[in-house]
Formats: C-alpha cells, structure tokens, sequence
C-alpha cells in the first residue's frame, strides 16, 4: 500500500476542524455527537484523510459508548495500531495504515467472533454506501 504523506498545513486546507484536530492531533469527539455512531445504512467506512477503506458496515455494532464501534477491520492491513499512554493508562490506538490518521482505539471488550471492539471517532470516517441494484 502507498502511504499518503502531506504537510501539516495540507491537512489542515483539506480537513473540517473537527476532523483535523481528530485525525492529525489525536483527539476525540464528543460521545453520541458523532455523525456515525447511530448510522444503519449499508456500505464501507474509509478514512476521511485518504479514502482508505476501513471497516464494513456488516461488522459494525452497538457498543452504547457513543462512538461508532466495529468488530474487525475490512482486511488486517487496512489499520495499524500502536501503544497509547496519553491518558495515565496503557489503551492501543487504531490508525489508518495507509496516511496514519488516528481513528480511535481497539479494546477487547467487543461481541464474537473476534471479541473486539474497535472505537473509532466519527470524524475520521466516510461512509460509502453500498450500489442498490
């Protein structure tokens, strides 16, 4: 996969303000005020920085954190993750692997099959619905 690598002002030109300061400086939004949290349409999260696809609707699920929750990425490389200490407490962060746009962050507290819940901010993601035939 080629990586998507721009300056900070690129990003900061490209992105909302919210996305910028989710995407490029880590934060967070705001539990259940995210535009994803409680979407049902069918189709493929992608990372709003590059497009990547991320996660399937048909693996997302209902957490009752108020973020948009899914149980596995669309393939294993789609996201990388990496040791967070930001907050006096160790959590592992989900990034885009493609532009390294922080998403949000894995927990092992998620339904089957895979036991995990990927929490990842609205912000960082488009949805592309799917073709209806």
């Amino acid at each position: 996969m080629d990586k998507v690598t721009k300056t900070d002002a690129e990003w900061k030109a490209q992105l909302l303000p919210e996305q910028y300061q989710v995407c490029r400086r880590k934060g967070t939004e705001r539990a259940f005020t995210g535009r994803w949290h409680a979407a049902k349409e069918k189709g493929t999260y992608v990372c709003v920085c590059c497009g990547n696809p991320l996660f399937s609707s048909d693996t997302k699920f209902e957490s009752g954190t108020g973020w948009p929750s899914f149980w596995d990425p669309v393939a294993k490389d789609a996201v990388g993750t990496e040791s967070d200490r930001s907050v006096f407490m160790t959590r592992t962060e989900v990034h885009c692997a493609k532009c390294d746009s922080h998403l949000g962050h894995i927990f092992d507290d998620g339904p089957k099959p895979t036991g995990l819940r990927y929490c990842i901010n609205s912000a960082s993601l488009d949805l592309k619905p799917e073709n209806k035939r």
